[in-house]
């Protein structure tokens, strides 16, 4: 496993959770819940935002990107 594709993963996982808390905000009818999962999910977004940052910053750098990809 590398830096790279544990980044990718983690994006993957953030992505999903982020839909089903979307999901959970859409099914409720309590407005209380509907309001935190769709919090949730905003936060999960920034989440998303800073890890691809990271692999932006891998697929430029100039490290040895044998020991990152």
């Amino acid at each position: 496993m590398t830096v790279k594709s544990d980044l990718q993963k983690a994006v993957a996982s953030a992505e999903s959770a982020k839909g089903t808390y979307l999901v959970a905000a859409q099914s409720t009818e309590d407005a209380t819940a509907k309001q935190k999962y769709e919090e949730m999910a905003m936060n999960i977004e920034s989440h998303v935002t800073y890890l691809n940052s990271r692999i932006d910053y891998l697929n430029g750098s100039n490290i040895a990107n044998s020991t990152l990809e």
